[in-house]
C-alpha cells in the first residue's frame, strides 16, 4: 500500500535530496538502468564521489541495485516509492525544469547509452585498430573534404592558431582566416599554408569585402564576443547568395568557474536562443543542434549550427 512514511525517515529522504550531485543522480536513474562508471562519466566525476552518492540514495530507499557479472546497476525505483517520497520527487523533479546542468547530462547519457557494448563490439574494435595500422588515421577525414567545390572560397572566424584552415587549406580555392589577436595570427602563419590569407579583425567587422566568401565557419568564438548579434550580421554580410554558415559554441551551462578560466563573456547560449539569434542576422535554413560529447571532454556540451544566406 502507497502510505507516507514516519517523519523521521522522511526527514532522512528529504535530507538525502539536499545536494545538486544526488538530484542529478535521481534525473538520470528515473528512466534509466546504469552502472557506476556509467553515470560517472555522464556526471563528469570520480567513481569514488559518484560511489558515495549512490549509497547515500540508496540508504535513504531512493535508488535499488543489483549485481550484473561484476558490475552493480541502479535505477530508481519509481513506481515502488511510497506516497510522500512520490511527492517530494514530484516537487523536486518540477523545480529541476530548465537547469543548464540537467541538459548537458541528458546529452552525455544519450552518447554514453550509444557506446554500450553490442555483441560485434569486439570484431569493430579489431577492424578499427587494424585498419589504423595499415592506412592510417587522417584518410577518412581527407575523402569527406574532397567533397568541398574546389572553387569556394571559406571564410575561417575567430581563427586563432589555424586548425580549421588547417584542415581547409588544399581542398577549396581560398582560405580567408580572421582573428583579433596578433599572438594567434602570427602561430596560424607558422604553419605555412597554401592558399590560406590570414588578416587581423574583429568578428564585429571584419575585414572581408560583401559576399566575398562562398562559406563562412566561425568556432568557440561568440561567448568572447560581447555583441555577437553584430558578428552574426558580418557573417551574413560576406557570404555570397547561397552560401553557407557553421557555427560551433558552447551550450548554456552556468559553470561560472568554467567561464572564468576562458575568459568569456557568457555562459554558452540556450539551442534556441543561438537559432533565433542566426535567423535575425538574415539567413535562412537555420539548423541548430546538440553534438554528441565526446567521451574524454570535460567541458561543456557543444551546439552545431548551419544555415545560408538566401538568395534573392
Amino acid at each position: 500500500m502507497n502510505t507516507i512514511a514516519a517523519p523521521d525517515t522522511l526527514l532522512a529522504r528529504m535530507g538525502a535530496l539536499g545536494d545538486p550531485v544526488r538530484l542529478r543522480v535521481l534525473a538520470l536513474l528515473e528512466h534509466d538502468e546504469l552502472g557506476v562508471g556509467e553515470i560517472a562519466d555522464v556526471l563528469q566525476l570520480p567513481q569514488s564521489t559518484t560511489s558515495r552518492h549512490l549509497r547515500q540514495l540508496a540508504d535513504a530507499g531512493w535508488l535499488v541495485a543489483r549485481s550484473e557479472r561484476t558490475a552493480n546497476l541502479y535505477r530508481m525505483p519509481v513506481a515502488e516509492l511510497d506516497e510522500g517520497m512520490t511527492r517530494l520527487w514530484s516537487l523536486s523533479r518540477a523545480a529541476l525544469d530548465g537547469w543548464p546542468m540537467l541538459d548537458h547530462d541528458r546529452l552525455r547519457l544519450q552518447q554514453r547509452l550509444a557506446e554500450r557494448r553490442s555483441p560485434f563490439a569486439d570484431v569493430a574494435d579489431e577492424w578499427d585498430e587494424l585498419r589504423c595500422e595499415l592506412y592510417g588515421t587522417t584518410f577518412t577525414d581527407t575523402a569527406l573534404r574532397a567533397l568541398l567545390p574546389r572553387n569556394w572560397v571559406v571564410a575561417d572566424l575567430a581563427c586563432g592558431s589555424g586548425a580549421a584552415a588547417a584542415a581547409l587549406a588544399g581542398h577549396v580555392a581560398r582560405v580567408i582566416g580572421v582573428d583579433a589577436q596578433p599572438e594567434m595570427l602570427a602561430a596560424a602563419a607558422r604553419r605555412d599554408l597554401p592558399g590560406v590569407d590570414l588578416r587581423l579583425g574583429d568578428l564585429a567587422a571584419l575585414p572581408i569585402a560583401d559576399a566575398e566568401c562562398d562559406a563562412a565557419v566561425c568556432m568557440l568564438a561568440l561567448t568572447f564576443v560581447p555583441d555577437p548579434a553584430g558578428a552574426l550580421r558580418e557573417m551574413h554580410r560576406i557570404l555570397r547568395p547561397g552560401g553557407r554558415a557553421v557555427i560551433v559554441e558552447v551550450m548554456r551551462h552556468g559553470r561560472d568557474d568554467f567561464r572564468r578560466r576562458l575568459g568569456s563573456v557568457r555562459d554558452g547560449f540556450a539551442g534556441t536562443e543561438l537559432q533565433d539569434a542566426v535567423a535575425q542576422a538574415g539567413f535562412g535554413h537555420v539548423s541548430c543542434n546538440p553534438l554528441p560529447p565526446e567521451s574524454q571532454a570535460r567541458g561543456p556540451a557543444l551546439l552545431l549550427v548551419t544555415a545560408e544566406r538566401i538568395r534573392t
